[in-house]
């Protein structure tokens, strides 16, 4: 993977963005060889990069709910 692969990725952003940046939106790209992911808030800011097999095994914990936010509150 090199800078101009990144330069050059179509980025999206989730289906359940509010369309209007939001707050804590991400956008991902699919690479030649790999997945990267940046804060839409901050598009020049640091991508985090993820072999294929990590990004599939995040989005299945995602969907079947093993992350959860943290209540401060508690």
């Amino acid at each position: 993977m090199s800078l101009d692969e990144i330069a050059g990725a179509q980025w999206r952003k989730s289906s359940r963005s509010n369309g209007s940046g939001g707050n804590n939106c991400v956008e991902v790209a699919t690479l030649t060889k790999t997945v990267a992911v940046r804060d839409s808030k901050d598009p020049t800011g640091p991508v985090l990069i993820f072999s294929p097999v990590e990004w599939d095994s995040f989005v299945a914990g995602i969907r079947a709910g093993t992350f959860h936010l943290f209540d401060d509150s508690q």
